[in-house]
C-alpha cells in the first residue's frame, strides 16, 4: 500500500463540493486523513476564494491508475474534462506526493511542485503530516511551512464532514 496525499479545492459551491468529493474519496479508499480546511484567495486568476485541505490515503493503485480515477471524481462533480488550468471549479484534485517517489511517474510528476511553493497546499500539509520529509527536499512539512516566505493568506476555517469537525477557525 502506498502513502499518498491529495490536495482538493473548491471554489464553486465549496462546502457542497468539498463534502462530496470527501465522501467520493472515502468510498473508493475507505478512512481518510484530513487537515484541517483553510479558506484561501484564488491563485493565478481572478475568481471566487477557494476552500482547500490536503487529504492523506493509502492505495494499492498505481500513480496513473489513481490520477485517472482521480480525474473520474472530478469530472462526476462537475468539472469540465478540458477546464484550463487557472479557472473556477467545483472539484480540484491533485497528487501531491505518492510515498517518496519522485519525477515524472506513469505521466504525473512528483511531488507536485505548488506544494512548497502555496500556502493553500503547504499550511494543509504542515498541519497533517508534519513530521513528514518531503521526497526531494528532505525537510519536514513543518519545517518548510515555518520557512515558506511567501504569502500566506490562508484562514483554517468551520468545517463538518459526516456529523464530524474537521477544522475550526482560527
Amino acid at each position: 500500500m502506498a502513502r499518498v496525499y491529495l490536495g482538493l479545492g473548491s471554489n464553486i459551491e465549496r462546502e457542497r463540493y468539498i463534502t462530496a468529493g470527501l465522501d467520493a474519496l472515502a468510498d473508493r479508499f475507505g478512512e481518510l486523513a484530513l487537515s484541517p480546511v483553510y479558506d484561501c484567495p484564488a491563485v493565478g486568476f481572478a475568481g471566487q476564494p477557494f476552500l482547500n485541505l490536503v487529504v492523506g490515503i493509502d492505495t494499492d493503485l498505481g500513480v496513473g491508475a489513481l490520477a485517472r480515477e482521480l480525474r473520474h471524481v472530478e469530472i462526476e462533480h462537475g468539472r469540465a474534462a478540458q477546464a484550463p488550468r487557472y479557472s473556477p471549479r467545483q472539484l480540484d484534485i491533485d497528487i501531491l506526493t505518492y510515498d517518496d517517489l519522485s519525477g515524472l511517474v506513469e505521466g504525473v510528476t512528483l511531488p507536485r511542485g505548488e506544494l512548497v511553493e502555496n500556502a493553500f497546499v503547504l499550511r494543509p500539509m504542515a498541519d497533517l503530516a508534519p513530521e513528514a520529509l518531503h521526497p526531494l527536499l528532505g525537510q519536514s512539512y513543518r519545517q518548510l511551512w515555518s520557512e515558506f516566505d511567501g504569502p500566506r493568506e490562508v484562514r483554517r476555517v468551520d468545517f463538518y464532514w459526516r456529523g464530524r469537525p474537521v477544522s475550526a477557525a482560527e
